[in-house]
Order: structure tokens, then C-alpha cells, then sequence
């Protein structure tokens, strides 16, 4: 096992130099779009003088260089400074959206990962049925739509004609966790939608892959029952690129919940990132696009490291 450490290890490492590199961009990003937050503020009102002015007591005259420095040296201790438009902490206002985007993530995986991953069994036990057909062409019908656009057509039908479920996914005061699951279920079925078919596709390729192998014809020669042979021999085979998909998949729900988020307007990271782009507040801006590289390279190093303990030919090298 000391090789599956020493990978983590070399992992944790590259995935630190990734992170500095993202800072990097993301800082350069933020420098080069247009506007400005004193101008922002002041509105019609702005003149050079009261521009200059604001920019010097928020410290946006100094160089960039010296900005990216003292916001990094922050960011590691902990501290991604204060917002512009409020002078509130960053860390205070992430929080709590934080917590709503990872629950808005987590509802869609519990939803998404066990379908996805019965739908892929059945599709590679059915394979060239009706539905093995139907469900790809399903699959591709949902991937080919862009997330909003999937996103209307839930709230046109199950929201406006329908009247099952609220179009937007706000709520206020302390919700209960029914309310919650209730008023934020369109949002997460949209995730599903979008992310399922990825995770089907490759739990239905990477099972047909081993259905030829000889100790699946074995298994079968022996008169198991074909769910069995799959469930029992072949699936736990096939995790390796399962689970690589699914990581890359949660990544994207934790990430890619920006349009959802504005659509159903959920009180999420992606919700507020939107508003500090909008009102040029780039510490937020800052802090939120660093959270989400780290969220990603963070599930992407948990799936190299899952798919190695799943593989014993990795784990155990000779």
C-alpha cells in the first residue's frame, strides 16, 4: 500500500500547483473584465475625483501584482478579505451558500448515481432490445440540451402547467428538510437529467466491455442467471472507469450549478457568484471560482484514488 499513498501524495502536490495556477488566472480574469467597482458604486454620480478616491481606500490603485500577493497570503490563511459591496467578510457570505449548493448537489446525486447506474446495468443485460435503444437515444436527447434549456422545459410543463412543484427554488427563514426536498426539486431533477446520461453511457460501455471476457462465459456456462453475472462478476470489474465518470459528474454538480442556480434564482454559490460578476465585486467573484477549482481537482484526485483500491492488479503490484 505504500505506492497508493506515494500516489496521493504526488497528487495532493499536483493538485496544490493546479490550485496556484488556477489563483493565477483566475485573479488575471477577474483584473480583465470591464468596469470597475467604484464606478459600479458611484453610478451616474462617478467623477475621476470620487473614482480615485474609492479606489484608494479599497486599495484598488495598488499594482496588480501586489494585490494578487496579498489576497494569496490571505486565501491561505484562511481569509478571502471583504466584500466590496458590503463590507462583510467573504468567508460569511460563502457559507452559508455553501452549504445550499452542496445540498442542492448532493440531492441530485442521490438521485442521479443509482439511476444512472441501473439504467446502465439493465441497458448492458437488454442489449439491442427496445430498450437499450430507447434509453441511448434518451440519453444522448438529454445531453444534447443545454442546462437552462432543460431547465424551462421542466418549469413550463411540471410548474406552469402542471402546478406540481415552484418554478423558483428560494426560501426563507429555517426551512424544514420536506420543504427543502420540495421546492428544490426541479433544479435537482435538471442536474440528474443532464448528468445521468454520461454515467449510463459509461456503466453500459464499460460492461459490455467485460461481458466477453472468459470468466464471464464461465460464470454463464455454469447456468448463473444473466442479472447475476453481471451484478456478481462483471460490475465489480468495471468500476474503475464507473467511478472515474461519477466523480467528474458530482465535480460538475458542485461546479456547474451556476445556470441552474440563477434560473430557479437558488440562494447557491452559483447564484452569488452571479450578482458579485454584476456588481464588480471581485473578492467574491474571486473566492467563489477558487472554491469550485478546488471542489473539482479535490473529487478528481478521490476518483483516481477509488479507482486504484478497485483494481487489485493496482494495489497489489506483483
Amino acid at each position: 500500500m505504500s505506492h497508493i499513498w506515494s500516489m496521493i501524495a504526488k497528487r495532493l502536490a499536483l493538485g496544490l500547483l493546479t490550485l496556484f495556477i488556477v489563483s493565477l488566472l483566475i485573479f488575471g480574469a477577474t483584473e480583465l473584465l470591464p468596469g470597475d467597482f467604484a464606478e459600479e458604486f458611484l453610478g451616474q454620480a462617478a467623477t475621476p475625483e470620487t473614482v480615485a478616491a474609492i479606489r484608494r481606500e479599497l486599495g484598488l490603485d495598488l499594482p496588480m501584482h501586489t494585490r494578487y500577493i496579498e489576497w494569496l497570503t490571505g486565501v491561505v490563511q484562511g481569509d478571502f478579505g471583504n466584500s466590496l459591496s458590503n463590507r462583510r467578510p467573504v468567508i460569511e457570505l460563502i457559507s452559508t451558500r455553501l452549504g445550499n449548493t452542496l445540498f442542492l448537489a448532493l440531492y441530485a446525486a442521490a438521485i442521479a448515481v443509482p439511476l444512472s447506474l441501473m439504467l446502465g446495468i439493465l441497458a448492458a443485460l437488454f442489449r439491442n432490445s427496445f430498450f437499450d435503444r430507447f434509453s441511448n437515444a434518451s440519453a444522448l436527447t438529454s445531453i444534447s440540451f443545454p442546462e437552462f434549456f432543460v431547465a424551462y422545459i421542466l418549469i413550463f410543463w411540471l410548474a406552469g402547467r402542471g402546478g406540481m412543484f415552484p418554478s423558483m427554488a428560494s426560501f426563507r427563514g429555517d426551512p424544514s428538510m420536506a420543504e427543502m426536498l420540495y421546492r428544490t426539486f426541479l433544479p435537482a431533477l435538471t442536474l440528474t437529467l443532464v448528468v445521468t446520461a454520461h454515467m449510463m453511457r459509461m456503466t453500459r460501455a464499460a460492461i459490455i466491455n467485460l461481458l466477453a471476457s472468459p470468466y464471464i462465459e464461465m460464470a454463464r456456462l455454469k447456468g448463473m442467471k444473466p442479472m447475476r453475472v453481471i451484478v456478481r462478476h462483471a460490475l465489480p470489474n468495471a468500476l474503475a472507469p464507473i467511478i472515474n465518470v461519477i466523480a467528474l459528474n458530482l465535480a460538475y454538480l458542485i461546479t456547474g450549478v451556476v445556470v441552474v442556480e440563477v434560473v430557479f434564482v437558488f440562494p447557491g454559490l452559483g447564484q452569488l457568484m452571479v450578482d458579485s460578476v454584476a456588481a464588480r465585486d471581485m473578492p467574491v467573484v474571486q473566492a467563489v471560482a477558487l472554491i469550485f477549482a478546488a471542489a473539482y481537482v479535490l473529487l478528481n484526485l478521490t476518483a483516481d484514488v477509488l479507482a486504484t483500491l478497485s483494481n487489485p492488479r493496482l494495489v497489489h503490484r506483483r
